[in-house]
């Protein structure tokens, strides 16, 4: 008799900044970060929502911290995706600054060792990481295999691109997420500098003196090296600042001649290491 399960399913996490109708239509299973407010935790989007989180975050006298999901919670999801597929994908932020791809390991090493569970390290986060888990749906759908699905997804991780802006360094600092950017900490100037993930890592693109000249010097890197079709899978983030990401999403729209530009909202896991007023753009260079 054969079987009934889809060939494919994609299991992410809320570091991925997946609109929750794109997830629930096309049945992801998205597991949540934890959100620690001194001695509470809250699984993101599912205890906490990012309207709380931002109303708790300006009253808290403290910054709030992270941490990766739990085996457990990825032993779930893989029970779930794996009851409906013969293959499961999960796909991740870097390593370097998140366990998650550690913590879905550990759960495929002692739930599942049998199970088809591919796990990915995308280097990456947010928006780009968004971007590799809708096109891996959108092939998974179209019937592609797995190998070819993973191949694909492999080949795009050194294409990717991350700039980003933060309105301060503070919480890049405390959160231990800072990486190559530690060099600005305890700086006398008075810089605004533009960081970007390079392989995996938070570091410094370049120190700029404005936050008006950053975001020009973004705008123009986004229009030199971004292709001006679908394969650049442009998207722009913010993290409560969603009226300067509208406006960044609509000037790159026109000069790339781009039909749309998806906005992505942080989510409180990166919104807890970046800050409010982060503003950020993705894409894969060709």
């Amino acid at each position: 008799m054969r079987s009934h399960k889809s060939a494919v399913r994609i299991v992410t996490d809320t570091t991925s900044c997946l609109p929750a109708d794109f997830a629930r239509g096309h049945q992801i299973e998205v597991v949540a970060q934890v959100i620690r407010f001194g001695e509470e935790s809250f699984l993101e989007e599912v205890e906490l929502s990012y309207e709380d989180f931002i109303r708790r975050l300006r009253a808290s006298a403290g910054l709030p911290s992270t941490a990766a999901p739990l085996p457990g919670d990825f032993v779930r999801a893989y029970e779930r995706q794996t009851a409906a597929a013969e293959t499961i994908l999960s796909i991740h932020p870097s390593s370097e600054v998140s366990g998650t791809v550690r913590s879905a390991m550990t759960a495929k090493a002692e739930a599942f060792p049998q199970a088809d569970i591919r796990i990915l390290d995308t280097r990456t986060v947010a928006g780009n990481l968004a971007s590799l888990v809708i096109a891996a749906t959108e092939w998974a759908e179209a019937g592609v295999g797995a190998d070819e699905i993973m191949g694909r997804l492999e080949a795009m991780i050194p294409r990717s691109r991350t700039y980003f802006l933060v309105a301060t360094l503070e919480y890049l600092q405390k959160g231990g997420r800072i990486g190559g950017a530690s060099a600005l900490i305890g700086g006398a100037l008075q810089i605004k500098p533009i960081l970007q993930i390079a392989d995996g890592r938070v570091e410094v693109l370049e120190k700029v003196r404005t936050h008006a000249r950053a975001l020009e010097r973004v705008k123009y890197l986004v229009t030199q090296e971004c292709p001006r079709g679908a394969e650049g899978r442009l998207s722009v983030m913010h993290a409560d600042s969603a009226q300067a990401a509208q406006a960044l999403a609509g000037e790159l729209q026109t000069a790339l001649g781009l039909p749309v530009v998806p906005i992505y909202g942080a989510g409180s896991a990166i919104t807890t290491h970046a800050g409010p007023g982060t503003l950020a753009v993705g894409y894969f260079v060709a």
